[in-house]
């Protein structure tokens, strides 16, 4: 592998480990941030001279904590350069006693730097956004695009946190047991979104980014073992293994996505369904099912169809009821309305599509306009089914993704011609 290829590797698999534990030593985000890119570029200069190091991530760690002492101590700002090496002294004794005392420790140091970025005293919006930024790998427009915010408000919200975190002194450390569960949503939100993300990319050439469902996946794994008895982080894993057992079916040769109802059931991962379904009965038997629990129930019951046709859409409009009574968001809306089409009521579901449109609150979000377009499609409304469908082609920003909208474009067309 070349020096180029092989910091490439690094930056994708590596980055937000090596990123929360210098932000856990310095206690700065922006240091960090500059600490690492700092590495970066040192090895993109060494390393192909030199050779890359046997452990090249070992190597960037180094450098980059070598790097991060520099700019501590070329900090004019005495009072800054003393709470900086003050926080690094303090990050090495708390490495030696979390060896020696793993009683209440999170078994990962992305995780623990989820929970600090989750801490009560930033808004819930600020925690979700700053840990995707830093620790998901995501970027600010991917993350703006999760939220449908604009980019800009998103940057400003991810400054504002990060100025919060370090002028407020919240401390980098593992809350205790007590404390946990008031930040779970917050890191569950996270984890998902991540999922979300790879499983559907929102833009770029690939259908599915998979090492971003795979990294969602491990942390999952890793929150149940910690939290063994929670029923949504249950829920959770079992969503995104039931959904990722698809992921071999999801698009085409060419890079385009094939829907659900047109997928080669034969191809999916049946060990992971089989993981996932008893994910769920679990996570049920537990009670007071929450929403990630209830979206695994919808899954599960994909996963058991042995057709789309024999798909159970009344009783996953009647769980999209549910869910919409624990998130009343118009994303939930708008899937209870395709399942609601899908169960056989498609004027009723156009309704609801129509008034989300009318709100203009989803102005923007592809998904939207994508699903207008196939009902009124199906509707024989023609001329509008175009219309929504050129909608979605000009704010689609995934080349696969893009591709089918216009070929559900040039079959209404021809469909109205006939």
């Amino acid at each position: 592998m070349n020096a180029t290829d092989a910091l490439a590797q690094v930056f994708k698999e590596e980055r937000g480990r090596i990123l929360a534990s210098l932000i856990g030593a310095v206690r700065d985000f922006e240091l960090a941030e500059d600490a690492l890119m700092d590495a970066y570029e040192r090895a993109l200069e060494h390393w192909p001279v030199h050779g890359v190091p046997r452990n090249p991530a070992a190597w960037i760690t180094r450098t980059a904590r070598n790097r991060l002492i520099d700019r501590v101590r070329r900090r004019s700002n005495w009072r800054q350069k003393e709470a900086a090496l003050q926080a690094l002294l303090e990050h090495q004794a708390d490495e030696a006693r979390e060896r020696e005392d793993m009683k209440h420790d999170v078994p990962d140091e992305r995780l623990r730097l989820m929970f600090t970025c989750c801490h009560p005293a930033l808004s819930p919006e600020a925690r979700v956004g700053l840990t995707l930024r830093t620790l998901g790998g995501l970027s600010t427009p991917e993350i703006a695009r999760a939220f449908l915010i604009p980019e800009a408000t998103l940057a400003q919200r991810l400054v504002r946190a990060k100025r919060k975190i370090r002028d407020a002194g919240i401390p980098y450390r593992v809350p205790p047991s007590d404390l946990l569960g008031e930040r779970l949503q917050s890191v569950l939100s996270v984890i998902y979104l991540v999922f979300n993300e790879g499983y559907s990319a929102s833009s770029g050439a690939e259908v599915v980014r998979r090492e971003l469902c795979a990294e969602a996946i491990r942390l999952a794994r890793v929150l149940v073992e910690l939290i063994p008895g929670e029923a949504d982080t249950i829920g959770l894993l079992a969503l995104m293994l039931l959904h990722d057992s698809r992921r071999e079916a999801r698009g085409d040769r060419h890079g385009v996505p094939v829907l659900l109802g047109e997928q080669d059931r034969g191809v999916w991962d049946r060990l992971q369904i089989v993981e996932g379904l008893t994910l769920v009965e679990r996570a049920l038997g537990l009670g007071g099912a929450g929403p990630y629990s209830i979206q695994a129930a919808i899954a599960a019951l994909h996963a058991r169809a042995e057709s789309a046709e024999a798909t159970d859409w009344p009783q996953i409009a009647a769980l999209y009821r549910v869910l919409e009574q624990h998130v009343p968001t118009d994303v939930v809306r708008l899937n209870g309305a395709v399942a609601v089409a899908m169960a056989g009521d498609v004027p009723g579901a156009l309704r609801t599509l129509d008034q989300l449109a009318d709100s203009g609150r989803l102005d923007g979000y592809v998904m939207l306009a994508s699903a207008r377009g196939e009902l009124l499609r199906r509707a024989g409304r023609w001329t509008e089914a175009q219309d929504a469908f050129d909608e979605a082609i000009e704010l689609c920003e995934n080349d696969g993704h893009r591709v089918l909208l216009m070929r559900k474009r040039a079959a209404v067309s021809a469909a109205e011609l006939t």
